[in-house]
């Protein structure tokens, strides 16, 4: 028994988010090029690194509200709560399956 999730709650959308996600994930990108491929010039280094922090910060309060409201599975919340810290790149990896998952519901609703 699943159940159904809603496509948006207010300003919480699950587009949204995925783009966040995403915008997230070219950030942190941005930051291990920078710190590790770049010789760490500063201040982008730390730009880029506080930009990931407060936007995992923000995805990880976002993500736990659309859990509560259903926009977002509880399987993609906690992806991007405790994995997010680590890496965004799992919590957009699971806005894509989801979205994959979502498809055919979707699809079966409208006819």
């Amino acid at each position: 028994m699943s159940l159904q999730l809603r496509p948006a709650a207010g300003p919480l959308s699950f587009t949204r988010l995925k783009w966040t996600s995403f915008t997230h994930s070219c950030v942190y990108l941005a930051l291990l090029l920078s710190a590790f491929a770049a010789g760490k010039p500063e201040p982008l280094t730390f730009a880029l690194g506080l930009a990931h922090g407060l936007l995992w910060i923000f995805m990880s309060m976002a993500c736990i509200a659309a859990a509560r409201l259903r926009v977002v599975s509880l399987k993609l919340a906690v992806a991007v709560v405790v994995l997010g810290g680590i890496g965004p790149f799992f919590g957009s990896y699971q806005f894509i399956r989801e979205q994959r998952e979502r498809a055919p519901r979707q699809r079966a609703s409208a006819q």
